[in-house]
């Protein structure tokens, strides 16, 4: 039976979990669906195709029942969050859409809801397209920090008493501003982190939008 580019990404998302971006090759994709590499080469012209089509297939949960008549600042939360979500249901997800360039209905989709509430709020198309874009970078960043800390996903994970320990080795005199904050530089409430730089990026939007206040 002819394989299925669904049940390519589904097994390639599967070898995701189980051996990391690095781990997922043609090759090992081919052995996996007990098929020759020539037949993925059908559906995926290369690994970072391949990649494209996993990227995808992430999102696909995205921004599914948006209601447009929401305030846009609790649109663009409830996207962030669930794109959040969708990176870190992967191992490496964040690494993996990180960087892509694709061009789908999944895509679109998440596009038009953060575009849209944005641009019925009054923002100009640039605001709307760049304020967009910033706060899926700010998703895709926060999330690929926040999977090298999960032991769940990464075999090794950042070593945060050792990276503290590390931190505070510096003098005092120094950097005291830094050494200061270590409290809250490794604070693992990951959440409260996530919804304050996500509440910075909405502030700043705010500001351009029709009546936002100059003082």
């Amino acid at each position: 039976m002819r394989i299925q580019r669904e049940q390519v990404v589904r097994e390639a998302l599967a070898l995701l979990d189980e051996a990391g971006i690095e781990g997922v090759t043609m090759r090992k994709l081919a052995q996996r669906l007990e098929i020759q590499a020539p037949s993925l080469y059908w559906h995926f012209a290369n690994k970072q195709a391949l990649l494209d089509g996993m990227a995808d297939a992430l999102v696909e949960p995205v921004a599914r029942d948006v209601e447009p008549t929401r305030p846009w600042d609790e649109v663009l939360r409830r996207v962030a969050g669930e794109l959040r979500r969708a990176l870190l249901s992967r191992r490496d997800g964040a690494r993996v859409f990180a960087g892509t360039y694709i061009v789908t209905e999944n895509i679109l989709r998440v596009s038009e809801a953060l575009m849209g509430a944005l641009r019925r709020a009054g923002a100009s198309s640039r605001v709307a397209a760049w304020g967009s874009f910033s706060l899926v970078y700010y998703v895709i960043g926060f999330s690929m920090e926040e999977q090298a800390l999960d032991p769940r996903f990464n075999p090794e994970p950042v070593d945060l008493p050792r990276g503290r320990a590390r931190f505070a080795s510096f003098p005092q005199e120094r950097f005291p501003h830094v050494l200061a904050a270590l409290d809250d530089i490794f604070d693992t409430d990951l959440d409260t982190r996530f919804a304050f730089g996500l509440e910075r990026l909405l502030t700043g939007l705010r500001a351009d939008l029709p009546g936002a206040s100059l003082s």
